[in-house]
């Protein structure tokens, strides 16, 4: 099978979760201007009708829960008739801070089920139909939105950070698995965004970029072929270069990041 071009260098047929607001909403915006097909999904039925009409036949208003299986079965018959879909981004998540004076298993397990199996679901509902677009020698990519965080130890962090560390093993490991049917795999990991999640933050969020600004960093290393995208570069590089240090420079780092947090906010 031949690799003429990458998805985005002409119109395509793309599945987007999480496109109902922040990234998610910005990335369609940007993918329809750019002459895309759009199977737009996300949870609220609304914003997905009012996405439709602004570009009219060029999307597909897919309403769905990635949490729930039997949204995503719904799904695959969509893909079916709108084949051949060549891209999926996997951009649905969530963020739930865990305070551990009152620990509780079930913040971290929504976190999981939202950013982790919620993405493993939906790579099993498009898996098919991106395998279906190489068997037609198209160019097929799943694009997997992950996190920054998990590369330090944020304190309250311990469900989201350990839900997206899960999701970029995975997606890393998927790369491996499918470089051998053609199946180009992208993990993103942004840093803060402002959306409607990090509006609730009730900490500094250094380097806080739009989502506007977000999107577009997202498109322009799609284009560019990029398997990891990360952002801003000033904020990752320094999360990276933490998280290099001995561990017990980082396990004082972030106990003293924590203790401030709690003097803070108590």
């Amino acid at each position: 099978m031949s690799e003429r071009h990458h998805v985005l260098d002409v119109p395509a047929t793309i599945w987007l979760t999480g496109a109902t607001s922040g990234i998610g909403n910005h990335l369609a915006e940007a993918l329809l201007r750019d002459g895309h097909h759009l199977i737009a999904s996300g949870r609220r039925r609304e914003p997905l009708e009012q996405l439709a009409s602004r570009f009219p036949h060029q999307v597909t208003v897919a309403p769905a829960d990635t949490t729930d299986a039997h949204d995503l079965t719904r799904l695959k018959e969509t893909f079916e008739a709108q084949a051949p879909v060549q891209m999926a981004i996997l951009n649905a998540g969530t963020c739930e801070y865990l305070d551990v004076r009152h620990f509780s298993a079930e913040i971290v397990e929504k976190n999981m089920t939202t950013n982790f199996t919620g993405s493993v679901r939906s790579v099993e509902a498009v898996l098919p139909a991106l395998r279906e677009a190489r068997q037609q020698d198209l160019p097929a990519h799943l694009v997997i939105v992950s996190s920054s965080a998990w590369w330090f130890p944020f304190g309250r962090a311990e469900g989201y950070g350990a839900s997206k560390a899960a999701l970029t093993y995975f997606a890393q490991s998927l790369r491996a698995d499918l470089a051998l049917e053609g199946i180009k795999v992208t993990v993103v990991s942004p840093g803060f965004v402002k959306t409607p999640l990090t509006e609730r933050n009730d900490f500094p969020m250094p380097f806080l970029i739009q989502p506007n600004d977000a999107a577009d960093r997202i498109l322009k290393g799609l284009k560019k072929g990029a398997t990891e995208i990360d952002f801003p570069k000033r904020f990752t590089l320094t999360l990276k270069l933490l998280g290099a240090l001995p561990q017990r420079l980082v396990d004082a780092m972030a106990a003293r990041m924590t203790r401030k947090s709690r003097e803070d906010n108590p």
